[in-house]
């Protein structure tokens, strides 16, 4: 499992745009935004879509949440 690089390739549910990064402005497109179509560190959605996948994995391979203890 590589969790180092799972909130770079986590899915997004909805549609988030950010301003071109500094440097990769094209000419006549300054005014223009980038639609992500992946999660990026520092956005809120990476580690909730992550926990979400992991547990819809872990269900589907027959595992059960332990009630005492969720974090189990």
């Amino acid at each position: 499992m590589d969790v180092k690089t799972a909130f770079l390739n986590g899915e997004l549910d909805e549609e988030i745009y950010m301003e071109q990064p500094d440097g990769f402005v094209l000419d006549g497109s300054e005014g223009k935004v980038c639609k992500l179509m992946k999660s990026l560190y520092g956005l809120k959605q990476p580690p909730k879509q992550w926990h979400e996948k992991f547990e819809r994995t872990l269900s589907a391979a027959g595992f059960v949440v332990n009630e005492a203890d969720k974090c189990v």
